[in-house]
């Protein structure tokens, strides 16, 4: 067998069920470690001391709290894509949602360093919020492809317009935050896009205020813990 056909036979090996759920699980451990990196530079640039922008102890406590829960936003919606893309049978879906994971994976880690830079911590929760958020992946996976990609459209929805609320409660001198939220912003919008072209359709009004309840309590919590 030559080389070229043993690296197709590795590409084209098909993983079981209970291959993936390991995988899930490595991932998982990384995410919620903090040992996941960013695949691009820090919208905000490299972090110097000596010229970051002064902020006042409660801005700096007010900052911190919102980049927390824009933290456990990406660490829910890294959960939540790759639930969907688990069960996902269509290869072409299922990349959507791997590429949309692989994506938060930079906002993760621009997040934890700005939380850093403010003396602050990631929240306590945020294996709680990794768990229920893959739950609900793998439910929303189980709805077919259009649903599953709608669930994916209507998060990014949500997401866009909590971001564009950050971006005016941020402390109005704390430039290194709004280039993080700004940037994230930009990729949501076109993770939601991707979903639209892709087929998903819009849910219905009672799973889009459900959606928007639970974002309520996630939020208020992870801004304290």
């Amino acid at each position: 067998m030559t080389e070229k056909a043993i690296v197709v036979h590795e590409f084209d090996r098909r993983y079981s069920l209970a291959d993936r759920v390991l995988a899930e699980i490595g991932t998982a451990l990384e995410v919620l470690s903090g040992a996941s990196r960013a695949s691009r530079p820090n919208p905000a640039g490299p972090y110097m001391a000596a010229s970051a922008p002064e902020l006042s102890q409660a801005e700096a406590r007010h900052a911190a709290g919102l980049m927390r829960v824009n933290h456990v936003g990406e660490v829910c919606a890294q959960a939540l894509y790759r639930g969907q893309a688990l069960m996902c049978k269509e290869t072409s879906v299922r990349k959507v949602f791997e590429t949309a994971a692989q994506e938060e994976v930079d906002h993760l880690s621009w997040c934890r360093d700005r939380i850093r830079e403010l003396n602050s911590h990631t929240s306590l929760l945020n294996p709680l919020w990794y768990a229920g958020s893959f739950g609900l992946g793998v439910l929303a996976s189980a709805a077919g492809r259009e649903r599953n990609l709608g669930f994916m459209a209507e998060t990014e929805r949500q997401v866009e317009a909590h971001l564009e609320r950050h971006l005016t409660d941020l402390p109005a001198q704390d430039s290194r935050s709004r280039a993080v939220v700004q940037q994230m912003k930009e990729d949501e919008v076109h993770h939601r896009e991707t979903a639209e072209q892709h087929g998903g359709t819009p849910l219905p009004m009672p799973v889009r205020g459900i959606m928007t309840a639970m974002s309520k309590v996630m939020t208020t919590l992870a801004y304290r813990v």
